[in-house]
């Protein structure tokens, strides 16, 4: 028997059936909202009317056609039954339609459909504007209610005419090869859930593979994170992948990356390659800065959940579109809480930062530009699976311009402190357990500026040349501390950023050195490589900063 689909939730139900009828020469899916609280008659008079004017227009039109006198318009009565009795008109919706009502039947010329409630259902699906051999690719968008996306299945077809499709894979992310190049892709998807499946759906997308920029450096990268980490081993990326927001202007593309060719700065471009790196790394723990929030909803987030991470997103401050993103591996570190917050918002209404603060506050050039700062600090706290040790993981995007040594190295002590204190607040909660510190990020900083000194040494001296990076700003009377032995798990490669105009070390995974040891750390690319399209970004770069990673272990 056929089948209409009845959604309803929030006072409203969506209801959709298929009707193919040869006798009126109607094929045409229908969709209904309509409001749970309005009588039977209401929701068939609305069905009457919209099947009656597919009807009579295909009549109207077949007359046109063929000269053919044709009867009178056709009247249609849609009735609802159960038990094959037919439904009072003046019953309500909401009791026809409960959650646990079976047998209920939409009867609709002369077919019969049985409804099925809050069945998985996929509202939206649709495949992207840009798909290269050998990337992955994977439903752009994809909405649905009441189904299970680890348990939906998914279908991928390939033909080089649209018309007559082979199978060429399964599962959420499929990877085209060179073979399928100038070829169209098709995917259908039956949208499930523990206790029933919904309708199959099926989208053929616009664009035709195209071929691969050819092999990109982190591909040698990926050869030395083939196997994933086990036992008390695990790995750890961070990586700051340009958000679009930064990209798409005609400054970028002229002035900044102009030796970058347009669409290898596209989004569309870029996003395939920063997930084909990221994957390819198998990493645990995966540390992004500069994600947009759009990347994070519709592609990172939807790629790493179907693997079995878990992640956590957080907007950067004031009206900025991106953020910061930690991914973890559930199968080896299980979620306990976050602790993130916003350097602007924070500074002031918290006691921690009142030794700081007044010091701030004393002069007030540096005190706006510090509270007009969007600067973020994000932190999880994970437990492995495997030893019960806690990670303190925290994840930030410190502010860059020239002139801004002293706002990075306070906002470096700020982050720090914060995270002292969450630490505090930890051992007092889980005195049985090992709590472990990794602070990743873009800090626009380079080792020889005072976040690394504190960071790697535990305090910076007052007279510090970082707190006269401006002299209209310059703060004085600080001798700043932080209370973790911590170390560079990478050291301090010659770039991590490399751009035509400029190129050092910016990005750092800091762990203890005392509770964690560095089992291995990932090679960079060569100078030949980052030089051979002029810098980054490139054809085979998506981002102007290079990604570290590194394998580390529990003491």
């Amino acid at each position: 028997m056929d089948k209409a689909y009845l959604r309803h939730s929030n006072g409203t139900f969506d209801i959709s059936f298929h009707l193919i009828h040869s006798g009126f020469n109607v094929d045409r899916r229908f969709n209904f909202s309509r409001k749970l609280d309005e009588p039977v008659s209401s929701f068939l008079t609305r069905v009457n009317a919209n099947v009656e004017k597919v009807v009579n227009k295909k009549k109207k039109k077949k007359k046109n056609e063929y000269s053919v006198m044709e009867s009178e318009e056709h009247k249609v009565t849609a009735s609802l039954l159960q038990e094959n009795s037919v439904i009072n008109d003046e019953v309500l919706c909401e009791t026809v339609f409960k959650d646990n009502n079976k047998n209920v039947y939409l009867r609709v010329l002369d077919k019969d459909y049985l409804i099925i409630i809050n069945a998985p259902y996929i509202n939206t699906i649709s495949l992207p504007n840009s798909i290269l051999a050998n990337f992955p690719v994977y439903p752009s968008k994809f909405e649905a209610v009441f189904a299970k996306k680890s348990l939906c299945e998914f279908i991928w077809y390939v033909s080089n005419n649209k018309k007559s499709w082979n199978k060429a894979g399964e599962g959420f992310i499929y990877i085209p090869s060179n073979a399928d190049i100038n070829s169209h892709l098709k995917l259908t998807c039956i949208p499930k859930n523990e206790v029933s499946e919904g309708p199959i759906v099926e989208v053929i997308a616009d664009v035709a593979v195209d071929a691969s920029p050819g092999e990109c450096p982190f591909e040698y990268r990926h050869m030395f994170t083939k196997n994933r980490c086990t036992d008390r081993s695990f790995r750890v990326v961070t990586y700051n992948i340009l958000a679009d927001l930064y990209c798409d202007s005609d400054f970028t593309r002229t002035v900044l990356y102009p030796y970058c060719p347009p669409y290898a700065l596209h989004i569309d471009y870029r996003k395939q390659l920063v997930l084909k790196e990221l994957l390819g790394y198998n990493g645990d723990i995966i540390c992004l800065q500069e994600v947009d929030r759009k990347v994070y909803t519709y592609d990172l987030e939807p790629v790493f959940s179907s693997l079995n991470y878990g992640s956590n997103f957080m907007l950067k401050g004031g009206q900025v579109a991106e953020g910061l993103t930690c991914f973890y591996n559930t199968d080896r570190f299980k979620f306990i809480q976050d602790a993130s917050f916003v350097i602007a918002e924070e500074i002031g209404n918290n006691q921690i930062f009142d030794f700081i603060w007044e010091k701030i506050c004393k002069n007030e050039k540096l005190k706006e530009r510090i509270l007009n700062r969007t600067t973020a600090l994000q932190i999880i706290i994970l437990e492995h699976i495997d030893t019960g040790n806690l990670l303190l993981l925290a994840n930030t995007h410190l502010y860059f311009h020239p002139d801004a040594d002293h706002i990075r190295l306070i906002q470096g002590y700020i982050t720090i402190r914060y995270i002292e204190d969450i630490y505090a607040a930890l051992q007092e909660k889980y005195k049985d357990k090992n709590i472990n510190v990794i602070f990743c990020g873009d800090f626009n900083s380079v080792p020889e500026c005072g976040i690394y000194q504190l960071y790697t040494t535990g305090s910076v001296p007052e007279d510090i040349i970082d707190f006269k990076s401006k002299e209209e700003e310059a703060i004085e009377g600080i001798h700043l501390r932080q209370q973790f032995q911590l170390a560079s798990a990478c050291g301090t490669p010659k770039y991590t950023n490399f751009t035509a105009g400029f190129a050092d070390c910016l990005d750092y995974i800091y762990y203890e050195k005392t509770k964690l040891s560095v089992e291995q750390v990932i090679p960079l690319p060569t100078n030949e490589e980052l030089t051979q399209n002029t810098a980054l970004p490139s054809i085979v770069f998506p981002s102007d900063h290079i990604s570290l990673v590194a394998d580390l272990k529990f003491l």
